[in-house]
């Protein structure tokens, strides 16, 4: 075989044109990477010198923008787009439809849990606060909300249903305090409540005027259903933080200092300051829904001194009628009275259809043995939490 001769090959013209077309494609090429990765290079470059360059900005900005608090996950934004709370105003779909919001931003809340055999009640309630003063917020625990229409003030009330839980489930799902963080005052109740003696605007202006962070209107001792002596009405009297015992178990005198003694509410009709209302909000549980165990606890949320910033009204007092509504349901009962006695007076005597009895079936027993459950639950989890923060001080330990 002859050897390849290189010479030869460049000589040949057509082989030396070949040969120059690769050649220049060759140069080409490598002339574009060159040129490219001088590019990419310098690109890269420029890009790293401005992430340093804002790198260096936020450095600079990190001595006067440290102790700046941000809510978490707002760190990307300019702070004054950040709205860190909101409330439970209505707001219009546009300019003129503002005939059934409020007009001006109330400054009171008042939450009740409902059922639509109350309604009659619960109106009465809602009618002693007035719309200026207060946003009204309806939990309907039984899952019936269009038949509250009929009311006046229902359109202008925030409705919030689920069916088979409690005001304390509510509470701590709806009333977070970033949401009622507008309110001075957040009036958390039950339906079974007579309000013929009591004035909202008065009730605030005791509580205010003697700095109560935790309150509630007293009972009617006569007409009332009452678990706790301290909150009975005491006639001739503006308000008052003890009671007095002192015969039987738990006696209760001048040197008292813990509840229910002094410095103690009941949880049917409590009224929490704002400041307040954000302290007790982080001592709801999420699973302990009857809160039973926790009107012993709410001393802690008094902003202070308990036995000074807790107390019940007097001058301003209800009726607590105690009527059974969670646990209670009927089944085979008609709509009314009046469907029966009409279909009875249209048709003969001999047709007429029989009785129709509702069957009521009573689980409140059941809802009992459960509420002693979580509060035996929350007593214990109150122990661990005092045992494992090694940082907290039990400011009532020396006193109880």
């Amino acid at each position: 075989m002859k050897p390849f001769n290189c010479a030869y090959v460049v000589s040949d013209p057509k082989n030396r044109a070949c040969f120059c077309s690769v050649f220049i494609v060759a140069a080409l090429v490598c002339g574009a990477y060159f040129i490219s990765n001088a590019f990419i290079t310098n690109e890269y470059k420029d890009r790293l010198s401005r992430w340093e360059v804002i790198n260096m900005l936020r450095n600079s900005k990190s001595n006067t923008c440290k102790n700046q608090c941000r809510p978490p996950g707002s760190e990307a934004l300019p702070q004054g787009i950040v709205v860190k709370t909101s409330n439970l105003q209505m707001q219009p779909l546009w300019r003129d439809s503002v005939k059934n919001v409020n007009p001006a931003t109330s400054s009171n809340l008042l939450a009740i849990a409902v059922g639509i055999k109350q309604k009659e009640i619960v109106d009465q309630i809602v009618k002693k606060f007035p719309i200026s003063d207060f946003v009204v917020m309806l939990f309907h625990y039984d899952g019936i909300v269009d038949e509250w229409k009929d009311f006046e003030w229902s359109d202008r009330a925030i409705h919030v249903s689920a069916v088979n839980q409690t005001k304390w489930w509510f509470a701590k799902r709806f009333l977070h305090p970033d949401i009622v963080s507008k309110y001075k005052y957040i009036f958390l109740w039950d339906e079974d409540l007579g309000v013929d003696n009591f004035d909202p605007k008065q009730y605030l202006s005791i509580v205010e005027g003697e700095g109560l962070e935790i309150s509630q209107p007293a009972l009617d001792p006569v007409k009332s259903e009452v678990h706790h002596p301290i909150t009975a009405r005491r006639k001739n009297s503006k308000f008052h933080r003890r009671m007095y015992k002192f015969k039987g178990h738990g006696r209760c005198d001048s040197q008292s200092t813990a509840p229910p003694c002094i410095g103690w509410v009941e949880m049917m009709a409590p009224v929490f300051s704002r400041a307040a209302w954000r302290c007790v909000w982080y001592m709801i549980q999420n699973d302990l829904i009857h809160a039973w165990g926790l009107d012993m606890q709410l001393g802690y949320c008094a902003q202070g001194d308990r036995m000074k910033n807790v107390g019940v009204v007097d001058a301003q007092y209800i009726v607590h009628f105690g009527l059974p509504t969670l646990g209670v349901t009927e089944e085979n009962e008609l709509n009314s009275t009046e469907v029966k006695i009409t279909q009875r007076e249209q048709l003969p005597k001999s047709e007429s259809p029989a009785p129709s009895e509702s069957h009521k079936i009573d689980n409140r027993p059941e809802v009992r043995r459960q509420s002693f459950i979580e509060m035996q639950t929350f007593r214990k989890r109150w122990e661990n939490a005092a045992k494992d923060d090694e940082c907290w001080v039990d400011p009532y330990q020396q006193m109880s």
